[in-house]
């Protein structure tokens, strides 16, 4: 099973070095991560982050989930195949 992981955060520059500790704590399970946020003249206040796991990290991308919902900002799905 393949599971990709959508990360809106809504307040970048309250949350971002948050989500970044909690995503460099479960690296070793994510196998791609694209982050996509505007940035014209001035850094967006909001961007959203893809995250595609490695094979059987289901328990562990349930429990990074959880973590990230708990953050104020954060707005987290999931797609698996």
């Amino acid at each position: 099973m393949t599971t990709i992981m959508g990360i809106r955060i809504a307040d970048r520059e309250k949350d971002a070095e948050t989500v970044q500790n909690m995503l460099t704590e479960y690296g070793c399970y994510i196998k791609t991560r694209l982050g996509l946020h505007e940035a014209d003249n001035v850094c967006s206040s909001s961007g959203i982050i893809l995250l595609e796991f490695v094979e059987n990290s289901d328990e562990n991308s349930r429990e990074l989930m959880g973590k990230l919902q708990a953050v104020g900002s954060v707005t987290v799905k999931t797609m698996i195949f």
